[in-house]
This record gives C-alpha cells, structure tokens and sequence, in this order.
C-alpha cells in the first residue's frame, strides 16, 4: 500500500500501512514464473469480473460456473505457490486449480445442452459436478479452515444418510445423481444466492476497496483520524476506533483489518499506558465493526439485500444507527478507561492538521461520495460499486497527467474536462466512461510517471481478486448447506421449534437465535454464518412478529459479535501476537467494549425505529422523528451507564454497588415495558446526579 507522493504529513505518529494478509494466506502471490503467473490469473479474474459487471453479457448461470472456476483456479495456485513444499505439492495444486477452472468452462461449452438435459444428467455431467463439490470442500478446507467444511459436509452427508434417521430429521432420501444436479448445477446448491451475490457485488466492491487503498485512502483515514481525535483522552485508543469506522466504510472485512492495521495500532496504545489487553480489545472490537460500517458495510450486506429482495440502500439505512451506537460505545469506553489509568491524549503539536489531510487528499472522497449517492439514489449495488471504481480508476490515472501539466489553470482546466467528461455516464451509460479510462491509459503509456501508476493500477486489480478468495470461497461452500435446506426441508422443522418456544416469550427466542450465532460464529466465518441462521432463524422470527429486516440485522450483528465472544474469539486471537497478551483476556474485554453490539440488536426487535423501521406508539402521537430521537437517546444513556459499570469509572472510581445501580438502570432504560422507562430515567438520573456530587466532594 502507498502513500501519494505529495503528501506532506510530517507526523510523528503518523501510521504506516501494512500489505494485508488474506485470510489462510501469506501476502503476495509467489516467486518464479509459476507467481507471475498467479498474479495474471488475478488480474485476469478482476478484469472479467469488472467487463461482466460493466456489460452484463453473460447469462447469470455462466458468470456464476466462471466465477467458481476462477476462484478454485486462484485459489489452489496460491496454495501452490504460497504454502506448498515441495515441488509434487505444488503440482498437485496447480492441477486441482485447473481443474476447478475447467468445470466453469464445461458449464459454459455445454450451456445449452446442460438446461435442455436439467435433470438427466449425462454421466460426464456426473463427473464434472462431482469433481466441482470436491474442489470447493478442498479449497474451503485450505482457505477457511476445517470448521466450516466439516459444517458443509455435516449438511451434505444428511443428503445421503437422512432417509434412515428418526422422525422428526428423516426425509425420503435421495440419489446421487439428483444430489450432484442440485449441488453442482441448480442455483440452490454451490451456485446458489451467494455465489451470485459475490460475483455480482460483492467482488466489484472489494476491488474498488483495493483501489483507493493503493491510492492512499488509509493514509488520508489514518492522518484525519490522529489530527482529530489523537488529543482527547485516550488518544491512540481512540485513533484506532475512529480510524476502524472510516476503513469500514470502504472495505467491511473484519479479521484481516485487525491483522494489517493492529501491528501499529495496537504497540501505540500500549507506549501510551494502555493494558495490552486492553489494547488488542479496542482493535479487534473496532475492527470488526467495520462489517456494520454504511456504506459499504461488510459482504453479507449486499447478501442480506438480495435474500430480502430489497434495496441496498434500505439496509444501509436500517444501519446507520446502530453502527453509530457500536463505535460511540467504544468511544466511550476508551475514555473511561483513560479516565480510570490517569492516561491523556498525544501532544497536539505533534499531530497532523485533519483538515489539512482532507484538503490535500480530497480528490479521494469524490469515488466514495459518488457510490454513496448512486447507492441512495435507487440505482443498483453492481451500478454504483462499478461507477465507484470506475471514477477511482479515473483519478488514479489523471493524477500524474494533472502533475505533468505546468500552470495551475490548466491543471484545473484538466480536472473539470476529466470531470465532466467522467460524470457524462450519468446521461450516456458506461461507453463513455470506458473511453475515458481507455484515453488515459493511452496516455499514462507514454511517460515514465503514468507507466508506474498503470502498474498500480494492475496491482489493485491483483490485490482485489485475491483480497476476494475468502469470501467467494465462503459463498460457495455454504451454498452446499442452502441447497440442503431447501431439497430436505430440515430448516422447516428448525423455525416450528423457534416458533414453538416464541409463542409464550419472544425473549427466550431471540436469546436461542444470538446463542446458534454465537455458537456457529465459533468455527465460521460471518458470512456463512448469516446465511445458515438467517434461513433458520429468520423466518421464525418474522412469523413471531419481528419485522423482516430486523430479524435478519438481529442475525448479522451475532454473527460478527462471535468473533469478538470467548472462547474462540477470532478477531481476538488475531490481535494476541501484536498484543502480546493471552486471546482470551482479549476476547474479555472485546466483549465488555462490543456492549452495545449485543444489546442493539434486542432494543431493536422490541422497538424497531431505532433501525428506522416499523414506528411505535410514541410516533402516533409526537410522530416518527421524535420516537426515533427518543430511542437513540435512550439507547445513548443506556450505552453510558453500561460503559460505566464495566470499566467502574464514570467521573471517578465506582464502589460495586454503584456499577450494580448504573447496570439496573440501563437495562430499565432498554426493557421496553409498562413504567421501565420512567424508572430507568429516574434511577439513572438520580445516581449520575450523586455520583457527580461525591466525586466533587472527594476533590475538594
């Protein structure tokens, strides 16, 4: 990752940017001929990816088998290249890789004769689809981890063997050749909503993170983060929270950050005075955050819009919220625990201008707002994420052609006729913005300076398919255990169990729902997980009353939390080496800081405006703003006191009874029954009151 060369920070914390390592893999893509030739297989991927999403002439069904193909042809030849030993090795994964890619292109050979034969497979049929099955278990076993394969072939091998269990699990049973349909050619099975999701969305956007990440996004974060808020109390504390959010925005991975960013935030919390423990807390916590950070949010995002059959732009909305409530308690949290170790923030003489960042980094907000606008706007994810890009790729190019021109008016001159010139797709489609780019690369070619942008340009394409693998793997395995619920009907069984239980508490259910998140969360990813509860969870939740966006935040926002819950605590264990302190302490205080993580979720099925859905009987009669203003300052107080009572500090030191008053009041505050509010407040109210009052008299 670079910086831009005219920056002119001259910080003393100023923060270095690490290359990312994607999840199971080390960075980089290899030495020798068989690295460069991984590395053009995922510009490659990129560029087919970037042509698909920008014309859409491609069937879904093919976009899909090719997406699979290069995903398990990149994926192996990273394995080989990166992790394999000896040379049989490497060999056996390249081949695996070829292989993989080879079913995306029999899909494509044979697409008209596969739909005419749907059902009657040939037996060559048989052999690709099960070769296909085989390949994604084995890369998600490499990539991902054990966890979640064994999870896949738990559902599969219930395909096999389901007919000879007992009433209520049984089901009629099936043959091979119906499985492999389903699994390896359907679009219920490996090319099933997720797959879909990843090649349409979900990969243009983490190429379009990948972009302004080599264009120095994270430096333009990281400077504005330490010039604002480096100075308060807890400062670096409080740098690597507000620097987390703003990274959430552009990218929603959660593990991955805290490994590229945690080596430099986390050693600056600690010379600062902060517990190491603590410290790796803040950047796990903050990093995982992210996934809920609007606009981009993280994958399942995009995934959770297509399940619902909504608009983008409506759960970004249902969002907002909540995300804001999880940083500012990790906010307040980093401030009461500076309060309580006597720590104070940076010299502010030492500290970047934020606004000086932004004035000479501005040009990189302009892709960001402009995919914030197409996203509100109506217009579709795989759109704006491609516009996004595309004006980001623009930039890129224009920069060393700006530089290169003398007197200021012309640059500026330039600027608003690349400008214009950009923003023309708005009336004349996606030809004219391909001719711009065109234009430019035509003319970065021919001078030394735009050659070695061009080559940034390549290694964002390189660094975007790779940054992908994870979640693309993800998609696809986890479509084995979609295509499971749907051909056995097991999740119908799961939901009248949930429902069983909501119908006489509605608590008890949600309680078992976040429990299967946390639980599922211990040994798989997010997105895996969102999709596995969400089909089990989220139709009984809405039968129970919850509203349909709701039930399925409520299950997203588990979900993250289960990197953060002991004893697996992913995120945690990753901040451990940087930390240098045990995963699980870590994982204790995450918890403690990702407080308003858990309890969001609940006020929000109790009171769905706090997500900006269905209103309450506060909006019959002072309207809709007004409940979702009194919500958020609610939840606000509720934050403040739960804050309190887990670090033990508010003004000064807490006695244990205090935090026992200040954890009663919040959970008044949030309750949503007859009389809790008026208690809540009063009780809340009263103690805030006299604890000010103590701490002054203990200082005088």
């Amino acid at each position: 990752m670079s910086e831009p060369a005219d920056s002119k920070s001259s910080s003393t914390f100023h923060l270095p940017v690490a290359e990312e390592q994607v999840e199971g893999l080390p960075p980089g893509f290899g030495d020798g001929i068989t690295g460069k030739a991984a590395f053009v297989i995922a510009v490659g991927f990129s560029a087919f990816q970037i042509y698909i999403a920008a014309y859409g002439s491609l069937p879904s069904q093919l976009v899909r088998a090719m997406h699979v193909g290069f995903l398990l042809l990149l994926g192996f030849a990273l394995i080989a290249n990166l992790r394999a030993k000896s040379m049989a090795a490497k060999t056996m994964f390249w081949t695996l890789g070829a292989l993989g890619f080879g079913t995306g292109l029999y899909n494509w050979v044979f697409y008209t004769d596969l739909i005419r034969r749907s059902g009657f497979l040939t037996t060559p049929d048989l052999i690709v689809g099960a070769v296909l099955v085989v390949l994604v278990f084995e890369a998600a076993r490499r990539l991902m981890g054990l966890p979640l394969a064994t999870i896949a072939f738990i559902f599969l091998a219930y395909c096999f063997f389901g007919n000879h269990l007992p009433a209520p699990f049984i089901h009629r049973g099936y043959d091979f050749a119906q499985l492999v349909d389903t699994f390896a050619y359907g679009t219920e099975g490996i090319y099933g909503t997720p797959i879909y999701v990843s090649a349409a969305y979900i990969f243009i956007f983490v190429v379009f993170a990948a972009f302004l990440e080599r264009a120095g996004m994270i430096a333009l974060f990281n400077d504005f983060a330490l010039g604002l808020v480096g100075s308060w109390r807890g400062g670096p504390a409080q740098v690597c929270v507000l620097s987390s959010a703003l990274m959430g925005t552009i990218s929603g991975s959660g593990v991955a950050n805290v490994v590229a960013s945690g080596q430099f935030t986390i050693p600056l919390m600690k010379r600062f005075g902060f517990r190491p423990a603590f410290a790796g807390a803040v950047e796990a916590t903050s990093s995982m955050g992210g996934q809920i950070m609007p606009p981009v949010m993280g994958a399942v995002a995009f995934i959770m819009a297509e399940t619902l059959n909504i608009p983008y732009a409506d759960v970004v909305k249902a969002a907002i919220i909540p995300a804001m409530l999880y940083f500012g308690a990790c906010f307040w949290q980093v401030h009461l625990e500076a309060g309580k170790a006597g720590l104070h923030g940076m010299a502010k003489a030492d500290l970047p201008n934020p606004w000086d960042a932004v004035r000479q980094h501005w040009p990189l907000v302009l892709p960001l707002a402009a995919l914030i606008y197409l996203l509100f706007a109506g217009y579709t994810p795989v759109f704006a994420g491609t516009m996004g890009l595309a004006l980001t790729i623009v930039l890129i190019l224009g920069t060393p052609l700006a530089a290169a021109i003398g007197p200021l008016a012309f640059r500026i001159v330039f600027w608003l006729a690349l400008g214009l010139a950009a923003a023309s797709f708005m009336k004349f489609g996606v030809n004219v913005l391909s001719l711009v780019i065109a234009a430019l690369i035509i003319a970065c070619a021919t001078f030394k300076g735009g050659r070695e942008t061009l080559r940034i340009c390549v290694d964002s394409l390189a660094e975007g398919a790779k940054n992908a693998l994870p979640v693309g793997i993800a998609c696809a395995i986890v479509g084995i255990v979609i295509g499971t619920l749907t051909l056995t009907g097991i999740a119908s069984t799961f939901i009248g169990w949930i429902i069983s239980i909501g119908e006489n508490n509605l608590f008890l259910s949600l309680v078992l729902t976040m429990l299967t998140c946390l639980v599922l969360g211990m040994g798989i990813p997010t997105i895996p997980n969102y999709i596995i509860t969400s089909s089990l969870a989220g139709p009984a939740l809405l039968s129970l009353g919850v509203p349909l966006v709701v039930s399925h935040m409520f299950v997203f926002y588990f979900g993250i939390m289960a990197d953060l819950t002991p004893p697996v605590a992913l995120a945690a264990f990753a901040a451990a080496p940087m930390a240098k302190e045990s995963g699980l302490k870590i994982g204790i205080q995450a918890t403690k800081l990702a407080l308003a993580g858990f309890v969001v979720p609940f006020m929000a099925v109790y009171t769905p405006a706090l997500m900006l859905q269905d209103a309450g009987p506060i909006a019959a009669q002072f309207g809709y703003p007004v409940e979702v203003a009194y919500i958020v300052v609610k939840a606000c107080m509720g934050i403040v006191l739960w804050g309190a009572a887990a670090v033990g500090f508010l003004v000064t030191r807490m006695a244990w009874w205090e935090r026992l008053v200040a954890f009663a009041g919040g959970v008044l505050l949030v309750a949503a029954l007859p009389l809790t509010d008026e208690t809540g407040w009063a009780l809340s109210l009263a103690w805030i009151g006299w604890h000010c009052w103590r701490a002054r008299r203990a200082r005088a």
